[in-house]
C-alpha cells in the first residue's frame, strides 16, 4: 500500500513537471509566433511551433486573450528579474544599467510587451509588475545621480524605451547581439555625468 502511494506521488510529480514543461514550451513558441505574425496568430500555429497538440494549448490557455496575458506576465517578470539583478549588483548604478540593458538584449526574443507589439491592454497584475520595473530602475537612476555616475535628467522611461528598442532584433543585421551590446555601450556612455 505504501509503495503504491509513493509511485502515485512520483507519477503525479512527473505529470506536473511535464505540464510545466509543456506550458513553458507553449509560451516560448507563442512569444516567437506573436513577434513573427502579430497577436492574431492562430492557436494551432502556436501549438505546432511548440510541438504539442492544440488541445494542450487550450488546456493551459482557454483563449487567445489568456495566452497573450500569460505572455505579458512572463515578459514583465523577465524584465523585472533583469532590473532587480542589475540593481543588486555591487557596482556603480551606471554599471547596473549596463547590466540591465544586456539582460534585456538576451531576453529579447521572449519579450512580448506593449512596446514590442504585444497587447496594449494589460491586466492589474501586469500593471503591478510594470510599475515595479519602473520603481526598481528609478531607484537605480536615483542612486546614480547621488553617486555622480549618471547625469541629471535621465528618466526611467528613457531606459525602458531604449531597452525595448534593443530587444527588437533587426532582421537584416548579422550578429545582432554584438551590435545591440555596442549600441548599449554607446547609450550608457551618454548617460554618464559630465
Amino acid at each position: 500500500m505504501g509503495e503504491e502511494n509513493g509511485n502515485e506521488a512520483v507519477r503525479r510529480r512527473g505529470l506536473r513537471r511535464d505540464a510545466a514543461d509543456n506550458r513553458e514550451r507553449v509560451l516560448a513558441a507563442a512569444a516567437a509566433a506573436v513577434r513573427r505574425e502579430g497577436t492574431a496568430v492562430p492557436m494551432a500555429t502556436v501549438a505546432a511551433d511548440a510541438g504539442v497538440g492544440v488541445g494542450t494549448v487550450y488546456r493551459h490557455y482557454p483563449s487567445r486573450e489568456a495566452l497573450l496575458g500569460a505572455l505579458t506576465h512572463r515578459s514583465f517578470r523577465l524584465v523585472l528579474d533583469a532590473a532587480r539583478s542589475a540593481a543588486g549588483l555591487d557596482a556603480s548604478a551606471i554599471e547596473g544599467i549596463r547590466s540591465f540593458l544586456g539582460r534585456t538584449i538576451e531576453h529579447g526574443a521572449d519579450l512580448v510587451l506593449p512596446l514590442h507589439g504585444g497587447p496594449a491592454t494589460i491586466d492589474e497584475a501586469a500593471v503591478s509588475l510594470r510599475d515595479e520595473v519602473h520603481r526598481t530602475l528609478g531607484s537605480m537612476l536615483e542612486r546614480g545621480r547621488r553617486d555622480g555616475t549618471i547625469r541629471p535628467g535621465v528618466r526611467t522611461a528613457d531606459l525602458v524605451v531604449f531597452g525595448a528598442l534593443l530587444a527588437q532584433r533587426l532582421p537584416h543585421v548579422e550578429d545582432w547581439e554584438t551590435v545591440a551590446h555596442r549600441q548599449a555601450d554607446i547609450y550608457v556612455a551618454g548617460l554618464a555625468a559630465v
